[in-house]
């Protein structure tokens, strides 16, 4: 969620050539995927903190309010520069209304619909996304763009597989999938010369005032937060915090200033394979065909987009 500069080496090296992606272009590969596969971990971590007997609102409450700590000691022992405070607020605004947005809207849509169409409905953003991006940040829409966003949403259909559920749940996954491509757009301006770690920490304290009040008017309420009864859901809680939230957070804001917000959110569309194939692993859910293919098709479109789209934008820059 925040900036982080570019090697010196990776902005000014004019020994590139056209031939090859620029090392902060592969670099920005491998910070996406990596954010992907800790977001995808988080499915995993929910559901064993689940079973230990925590609710939504503590596990979200938890998860921000531990990264928020990690974060700011670490931006604290890093001499890390934060924004200004117009900046700042502005950071802490989309972290605070967008991220809680998105995922008040997600775990609603889990209450009216499949949690597969929900995720399906939720992996539209790159869609929105690669519009948004166009007409307000004024990205190309390349034909290596649109090729590969059709092959990584034809993969994430499959890949996540049908459901059905009442138009409420339809609506309310929509939804976040919206605000979270607004959430995106908008940070790929506002964190535009921030560092990543800056940014990452603006964004969890936001969320963490955020969930803490809500939590406060449904204690007040009469509904207590229900926490883990056990060690391995506290420690699932952890890893939420940490991987989930902390990594995944940090590497994708700084993967998205070297890839722009279009192909950034088209390679987090990796995120579904990572947490198909944990289940699979972890939990012994079965694979079926039409996963399977699917992630065959999101793996070519990542390949593709990684490969000719770093070398296009290279040519042409």
């Amino acid at each position: 969620m925040s900036q982080s500069p570019r090697a010196p080496a990776a902005a000014g090296d004019t020994s590139i050539t056209h031939s090859a992606p620029p090392p902060s272009a592969w670099a920005g590969v491998a910070l996406i995927a990596v954010s992907a596969s800790a977001f995808g971990a988080m499915a995993i971590f929910a559901r064993a903190a689940t079973a230990s007997g925590a609710d939504i609102f503590a596990m979200l409450l938890f998860r921000f309010f531990v990264a928020t700590i990690l974060l700011l000691v670490w931006c604290r022992l890093q001499r890390v520069r934060f924004p200004s405070r117009r900046r700042a607020l502005g950071i802490a605004l989309m972290g605070g209304i967008g991220y809680v947005g998105q995922s008040l809207c997600f775990f609603g849509a889990l209450q009216y619909a499949q949690a597969s169409l929900v995720a399906l409905l939720l992996y539209l953003y790159p869609v929105f996304v690669t519009i948004l991006a166009a007409i307000f940040l004024h990205e190309r829409l390349t034909p290596v763009k649109l090729g590969a966003l059709a092959l990584c949403s034809l993969g994430t259909a499959f890949t996540v597989g049908g459901g059905q559920g009442q138009p409420l749940g339809m609506v309310l996954a929509v939804a976040s999938a919206l605000i979270y491509s607004g959430y995106i757009v908008v940070g790929a301006r506002l964190t535009k010369g921030v560092d990543a770690r800056a940014t990452a920490a603006l964004v969890c304290v936001a969320a963490t005032v955020s969930f803490g009040a809500m939590a406060a008017v449904r204690m007040s309420q009469g509904g207590p937060l229900q926490w883990p009864a056990g060690a391995g859901g506290w420690a699932a809680l952890v890893a939420i915090a940490v991987c989930s939230t902390v990594i995944a957070i940090l590497t994708f804001f700084a993967g998205l200033q070297r890839l722009g917000a279009g192909r950034a959110s088209m390679l987090s569309t990796l995120e579904p394979v990572v947490t198909v194939l944990l289940a699979a692993v972890l939990l012994g859910e079965t694979l079926t065909a039409p996963q399977l293919g699917g992630g065959v098709l999101i793996l070519a479109g990542v390949v593709w987009l990684s490969a000719r789209g770093a070398r296009s934008e290279s040519a042409s820059a």
